[in-house]
């Protein structure tokens, strides 16, 4: 595997299963214990955050990034604990609330395709919280 080659380990026991399961390779970097998280991306909204996402050089290569707008949408979406308190942290790290309009709108849509009401009250809280509005 070319992660393997380049120094990334898993993160946990049964990669293979929890990738299938969440559709996220949790990997750390063994030299610097950078962990990296690598989303495996399927049709439909995971399309519009890779077109969405940013190039930026990691060493000799250029990766795409999701930008913090969607990261913040991807986790709401999942909707656990450590996803709250990972998206309150980027919007206090970011102090910005000119993204909030967009996460906002990608939310409403994943809601209505969904047939859900709750990610765009979950994301008032969480801007709450961190002070983003």
């Amino acid at each position: 595997m070319a992660l393997g080659a380049a120094g990334f380990e898993p993160r946990v026991g049964d990669v293979a299963a929890f990738a299938e399961a969440n559709r996220v390779l949790p990997l750390v970097h063994a030299r610097t214990r950078l962990p990296v998280d690598v989303v495996l991306a399927g049709p439909g909204i995971e399309d519009l955050f890779f077109a969405r996402a940013e190039q930026r050089p990691i060493g000799d290569v250029t990766v795409p990034v999701a930008s913090a707008e969607d990261v913040v949408t991807i986790k709401v979406l999942g909707g656990r604990t450590k996803d709250l308190d990972d998206a309150a942290a980027i919007l206090r790290a970011r102090r910005w609330t000119p993204g909030l309009h967009r996460v906002r709108e990608t939310l409403r849509q994943i809601q209505q395709a969904l047939d859900r009401s709750d990610l765009v009250a979950a994301l008032e809280r969480i801007a709450t919280r961190a002070g983003a509005r």
